[in-house]
């Protein structure tokens, strides 16, 4: 049997792609952890933060020194837009295989220096073989590519357009998984609650909320998370079911990018400030839920007042985690040609602001965790997430391993939560 080593950048979907891969090649090559014992090296590639084409190219010059007589590929959203650049570039790479042409896998392998990278091939009613790291959770892709056009975003140039996955696949998947022993399942899309929007066959009109109540009784399957929801089209049926549905995880990532309604319709992300708001202020009337977020500083045009009505929102929502960048031109987007580029040193300054505030308000909060109990999956020995995703340490005991226990919280800071199982 042969060896497959592969190096997965970027997204959650990203790392979904990876284990569909290895299931792909299931039976001709088992998975490695080092590259230098690899037939076949493959980094799964990420387009959307500053500086992946760099990235690439040093990490396979890094890999190629290690192990010289490997095949070599490259898969993902790099793959989709760069092409036969990337051969070219690197003439030792076999083949490049697009993130919209995850299913063609062999193809590409058996094919001498191929370049699949259509974002228009749908796959959404193909059946992927299922591996996962862990045998209680897993991650099920309901969608693929995305249709918005935010102007920082070159996602939509690398997956191609929205198309739903089917349900009855879903939901067979799901079923399987929960004969396999998987308690908890996360949905995966790049907009989730926009599913049902466009199919490539013909399918019952559906809407992500339908999907989550399918899902949801399924026997077996106890919590069920989704990442990541459009703030524009969280309406009050999604919010209602997100609440009310028990097996549904207290936790939403819900990316905000800037607290400026300004800002936001030059990113063309279709909501105000206000929106935002007034839907956050309705998940947080749900006991003990979680919201995290995204949020970009230093988007083109971006004024001090805008950078302030970004830190109003941070500390009028209180966001349990943030995960904050500096915004970086990416190719194909049409920000990267707006004329009014922050400077670079003005957006650090921003997000250390931001990041400093958040440091506060977390800290703040971390004491109302206390005497708190939470339902904890026991992901290891003493060790697991709660229901609205925070990580939790509590005595190590093996035979919980698995199971769906209450812990009461004792301790907590900024980083970390300790508890007692009871």
């Amino acid at each position: 049997m042969k060896k497959l080593f592969i190096e997965t950048f970027g997204c959650q979907m990203n790392v979904k792609d990876s284990e569909h891969i290895i299931g792909e090649l299931e039976g001709e090559y088992n998975s490695t952890s080092d590259p230098k014992d690899a037939d076949l090296i493959i980094i799964n590639t990420c387009s959307v933060r500053e500086k992946p084409v760099a990235k690439l190219f040093s990490e396979l010059g890094a890999l190629r020194k290690k192990n010289p007589n490997a095949k070599f590929g490259v898969c993902g959203c790099t793959a989709s837009h760069m092409g036969k650049e990337i051969i070219k570039r690197a003439p030792y790479v076999d083949f490049v295989l697009g993130a919209r042409n995850v299913s063609k896998i062999k193809e590409a392998l058996n094919t001498k220096k191929a370049v699949i990278n259509d974002i228009d091939y749908d796959d959404t009613t193909y059946v992927f073989k299922n591996t996962r790291k862990s045998p209680y959770k897993d991650f099920v892709n309901i969608m693929l590519g995305c249709d918005k056009k935010c102007t920082f975003c070159i996602v939509p140039k690398t997956r191609g357009k929205e198309i739903s996955i089917p349900m009855d696949i879903i939901l067979k998947q799901i079923e399987n998984l929960a004969k396999e022993g998987v308690k908890e399942i996360t949905l995966l899309g790049q907009n989730v609650n926009t599913y049902g929007k466009r199919f490539s066959i013909d399918h019952p009109k559906v809407d992500f909320t339908d999907l989550l109540k399918e899902v949801s009784k399924i026997d077996c399957i106890e919590r069920i998370r989704f990442m990541s929801p459009h703030p524009l089209h969280a309406n009050d049926k999604f919010l209602e079911e997100f609440a009310s549905n028990p097996k549904i995880c207290k936790h939403i990532h819900f990316p905000l990018q800037s607290g400026s309604t300004k800002v936001l319709k030059r990113m063309k992300r279709g909501y105000t400030k206000e929106w935002f708001l007034n839907r956050c202020d309705i998940i947080r009337q749900i006991p003990n839920v979680s919201i995290t977020t995204d949020i970009i500083v230093g988007f083109p045009g971006e004024s001090e007042e805008d950078f302030k009505e970004t830190l109003e929102v941070v500390e009028k929502v209180g966001f349990e985690q943030i995960f904050s960048f500096v915004y970086s031109p990416r190719p194909l987007t049409e920000a990267a040609d707006f004329e009014d580029q922050i400077d670079k040193e003005v957006a650090k300054k921003r997000l250390h602001q931001l990041q400093d505030l958040h440091l506060k308000i977390i800290d703040k909060k971390a004491k109302n965790h206390i005497g708190k109990i939470y339902k904890v999956l026991v992901e290891e020995e003493g060790n697991g997430k709660s229901d609205n995703f925070f990580s939790i340490q509590f005595d190590k005991n093996p035979k919980l391993i698995g199971k769906i226990v209450d812990v009461k919280i004792i301790d907590a800071n900024r980083h970390s939560l300790k508890g007692k199982v009871i």
